[in-house]
């Protein structure tokens, strides 16, 4: 069978152009094919256009092998291609394709402009649901160049206003002004009005502007109808995000009436509890956490209790902060029989009002990596740029200009790698560009015999970071369980046990792996090339900690705090809980809550004093947002708590959790 080869394309899908007379191919061959590759072309197209999406793979896919490697004709059917497998769901496999019909796609080609507007509105659809919020902004700017109407460009603008949010606000206000200017240019209709004002609310609730964020949520509220009884999607979104803009703004009242029609807090039948998997993010980490942020999240449920379409909504902390916390919601699910009874509609918007956890709060492992790397190039006196104390965004031109310099006065030099490194550690970098990065970096740190743990950092980096859904356990496992195994770093203390912790963080005990979390934290704690109080030992011993309080173990969990030369004064690892003797009563149910009908719960996490009173409260997780958090901490203020002997007249125990569901009387 030969190939044939065709060109052209208005980049409407079912008028693609028509076949060319000359084959592929250095050979003549004695039998044509039964269609040209135009018609397999047409064919595919027309699968596309009736949805079926299972067909049409097939048929592109047959197209491609007919097609010559690094052709257009090859690169317009991997986009095409892409598309459909996006359709059904394989992300992973439409995102190389598309990656790979990008690389061959001519840009000055204006036939292909919709085309590559498309493929690229799809690599930020992709990027935006792992979270990748850098790597999807990147993408839907790329979709924007190649938008020619008013309608092509408000999409991808819309996309880039919502990633920006929490990647760069300055850049986003900068898109938000060219919607705006697209909106006035065109008639639209009042929904899509409505999405960018929730945009413009959303981008001023993170950036403090309450009184224009307050104002741009009204503005939303009224162009879908006002608080009417009818309630979309969209309502639901634009109400609530009227409510956390009026109830962060100091206005209370007026803030339950906007959550009160969003359905939240309120529904027909069943309830929305809290899951058992369902657990604040510990303080410290990667993200670096303080007990001080709060981020409200949004995410729904499906039928399996799994969670999907998680997003951030607002966070005091910064835009790291608020991705951090939209990882951990990643991370819950719900039992099917616990969500059964739960109406779609209460599902598909759910938001939880989120701070990290201070009981087993463990120091960044990526920080310590970090810093090995930074001391062994000044061993070497290689300067390593400062970190950024203004934000990722605002360094980003400074250190590309680092970088710059740096390669042109010698490409593989430390100085070089020292820029690569800064660069890595920028977040506003898109993923797949910090993948490449650091895969230029550990050349050099390789080819100058850097130490292991002063090149692990960046290795993981390139590898991790170069998945399109790094998030994803199984993935993640088979891209770094063989690097314990790598000569380099199985001989290196450090090294190993940073592998070995960051295997044991991705593992999740809702599924049964606490025990083969427990050997690898074992291996790290029982190393004896660590040093007793080395950092990576003692996350070891905290996580070992977590996990035998978890399974009923506080006897085992205290030696482990105790070896691990912290206070071992927690209230997760005594042997009983400090027990309360009096509590309020139901006149702790909010009163503005119970006029305006809500239900809800929080998680509440706080110190018992010696004296059995309680310090420190503070709402570790809350549904509605804001709207149970006093009376949560109020209500464990109330609680007095069996006085506990310590003779330093201390603390009975520190980070103690507890759980209050709001129910209205029957």
């Amino acid at each position: 069978m030969t190939s044939g080869e065709f060109i052209g394309g208005s980049g409407m899908r079912a008028s693609f152009g028509v076949a060319v007379a000359s084959m592929l191919g250095s050979a003549a061959v004695a039998q044509q094919p039964a269609t040209t590759v135009q018609q397999d072309f047409l064919a595919a197209e027309a699968l596309d256009t009736a949805k079926n999406y299972t067909g049409a793979l097939v048929a592109w896919t047959a197209l491609e092998a007919r097609t010559r490697p690094g052709s257009r004709s090859r690169a317009i059917v991997q986009v095409r291609k892409a598309d459909v497998l996006y359709r059904l769901f394989r992300y992973d496999e439409a995102a190389a394709a598309a990656n790979e019909g990008l690389a061959g796609l001519p840009v000055s080609d204006a036939t292909l402009r919709t085309d590559l507007r498309r493929t690229w509105y799809m690599l930020g659809t992709i990027a935006a649901n792992t979270l990748d919020y850098a790597g999807a902004a990147a993408a839907y700017a790329k979709a924007e160049q190649f938008a020619d109407t008013p309608g092509e460009k408000l999409g991808p603008q819309v996309g880039l206003i919502e990633m920006l949010t929490f990647v760069d606000p300055a850049a986003a206000k900068t898109a938000l002004a060219r919607a705006d200017a697209v909106l006035a240019s065109a008639a639209f209709d009042d929904n899509v009005k409505a999405l960018l004002a929730r945009r413009r609310t959303i981008l001023l609730l993170n950036t403090g502007d309450l009184p224009g964020a307050k104002a741009s949520a009204m503005a939303a509220v009224k162009l879908l109808g006002g608080l009417t009884p009818k309630t979309s999607g969209l309502d639901v979104q634009a109400r609530s995000d009227a409510a956390i803009a009026l109830i962060l703004g100091g206005q209370p009242d007026s803030a339950r009436e906007y959550m009160a029609m969003t359905g939240a807090g309120r529904m027909p039948k069943g309830r929305f509890d809290p899951a058992a998997e369902m657990q604040s993010p510990t303080c410290g980490g990667e993200a670096g956490l303080k007990p001080s942020d709060v981020a409200v999240v949004e995410f729904g449920i499906d039928d399996q209790g799994r969670v999907n379409a998680v997003t951030p909504v607002y966070a005091a902390g910064g835009g790291r902060v608020a991705l951090e916390f939209a990882r951990a919601v990643q991370g819950w699910s719900w039992s099917p029989d616990t969500v059964k009874d739960v109406p779609p509609f209460f599902r598909y918007n759910v938001r939880v009002e989120m701070r990290c956890s201070t009981a087993f709060e463990r120091p960044s492992i990526s920080q310590g990596l970090d810093a090995a790397l930074e001391q062994w190039l000044a061993d070497k006196h290689v300067a390593v740029p400062p970190a950024p104390t203004g934000g990722d965004a605002q360094a980003l031109p400074s250190q590309r200009a680092a970088l710059a310099a740096a390669e042109g006065a010698s490409p593989n030099s430390l100085a070089t790698l020292a820029a690569l490194h800064r660069l890595v550690e920028n977040r506003t970098v898109p993923r797949e560009e910090r993948a490449r990065l650091a895969a230029r970096g550990l050349a050099i740190a390789t080819a100058n015999d850097a130490p292991a743990s002063a090149r692990l950092g960046l290795d993981l980096t390139a590898r991790i970071e170069a998945l399109v859904d790094p998030w994803r356990n199984d993935r993640y496992r088979r891209t770094v369980t063989p690097m314990a195994s790598e000569p380099v770093y199985a001989s290196d203390p450090q090294a190993r046990a940073a592998i070995r912790l960051i295997l044991a963080d991705r593992a999740r005990a809702d599924r049964g792996e606490d025990g083969q979390t427990s050997i690898l934290l074992r291996q790290v704690a029982d190393d004896a090339a660590l040093k007793p109080n080395d950092p990576l030992r003692v996350g070891a011993l905290v996580r070992l900690a977590s996990i035998e309080q978890r399974n009923g173990r506080a006897d085992v969990a205290r030696a482990s705090f105790a070896s691990s030369g912290l206070s071992a004064d927690q209230c997760a690892i005594l042997d009983a809980p400090p027990k309360p003797v009096s509590s309020p009563g139901a006149d702790a149910f909010p009163m503005e809550a119970m006029r305006w009908g809500f239900e809800g719960w929080t998680q509440v996490q706080f110190d018992v004093a010696a004296d059995g009173t309680s310090a420190a409260r503070r709402t570790l997780l809350s549904y509605p947002p804001f709207i149970f958090s006093k009376a949560g901490t109020d209500y464990i203020g109330g609680v007095k708590y069996a006085k506990t002997f310590r003779p330093d007249g201390g603390l009975g125990c520190g980070g103690n959790t507890n759980r209050i569901r709001f129910m209205m009387p029957k």
